[in-house]
């Protein structure tokens, strides 16, 4: 167990953008993870057309290991660490930037690591047969990116958001949906910042004990004019997950709905889940 907080921990240094513990959603669910047991989450994510507001890039970001692990603290309250190894970004176009690149003229292509987001869960209400459960999610992302090489903010951002979520057809379409805001450095200014407004809405179907389909829509608006690399930002994900060899599995298409948002892209990933410690009494 020493180990595996140690390790986890160590990842705070590397980086990526917030996700969900319902791989491979974006909105988060309000149940936590039983106590005393840890989800472990791998995957892969390829977006085509990809814009970076800060930079002026454009092109297909890939991000071969993307990690989420997350902690049943106790029975209403969860922790989870969340971040991607390096993403890598083959460039199509070099538009105007708003700050200065550590690239070589001509380069094609640009690496670095990702902003990692340390999550607290809290479950306020379970489920009742007419009232749906409810729960907060307070999350930090931290500034491990370097915003030369042109895809990172290296910035401090907080989350807040409400979830709110629901069982029907005999608990087999699961629905649930997050609101909140986002307070966002701003990329330009020094001391300043932006709030948006995040969202999804998300549901899951089971068809079979082993296999489900779910989709998603999901993103934050930005009411103001945006300074680069704030833009609003929307997608749209369908796919499907199943459940083998002890493991689960997901993998879904991505669609973009705002110009700073990815054109289509392809997630994958693998889940699994095991008992890492005895809760403190």
């Amino acid at each position: 167990m020493a180990v595996l907080l140690v390790g986890g921990w160590a990842l705070l240094s590397l980086g990526m953008p917030a996700a969900a513990q319902q791989r491979s959603l974006l909105t988060e669910d309000v149940d936590i993870v039983e106590t005393g047991r840890i989800r472990l989450q791998v995957g892969a994510d390829f977006f085509q057309n990809q814009r970076f507001g800060l930079s002026g890039l454009r092109g297909d970001l890939f991000r071969p290991v993307v990690l989420g692990v997350h902690f049943g603290l106790n029975s209403n309250v969860g922790f989870s660490v969340e971040g991607s190894l390096r993403d890598y970004l083959s460039i199509r176009e070099r538009g105007t930037g708003a700050i200065p690149l550590s690239l070589a003229p001509g380069a094609t292509s640009t690496s670095g690591a990702s902003d990692f987001t340390l999550w607290t869960k809290i479950k306020l209400r379970k489920e009742t047969r007419r009232a749906p459960s409810l729960g907060v999610r307070i999350g930090v992302q931290l500034p491990n990116s370097d915003q030369a090489r042109g895809i990172g903010l290296n910035a401090t951002n907080v989350f807040g958001m409400v979830l709110v979520g629901k069982q029907v057809a005999r608990e087999r379409l699961n629905l649930f949906g997050n609101l909140g805001v986002g307070i966002l450095t701003s990329t330009v200014e020094p001391g300043a910042q932006q709030d948006v407004l995040t969202y999804g809405a998300a549901a899951i179907y089971r068809v079979t004990e082993r296999v489900d389909v779910l989709g998603e829509v999901a993103g934050r608006y930005n009411p103001r004019t945006p300074v680069p690399g704030l833009e609003s930002q929307a997608q749209v994900r369908l796919g499907a997950r199943w459940r083998a060899a002890g493991f689960q599995w997901d993998l879904a298409g991505v669609a973009g709905l705002t110009r700073f948002s990815p054109r289509r892209g392809l997630t994958f990933g693998v889940t699994y889940e095991f008992k890492g410690f005895e809760p403190v009494k």
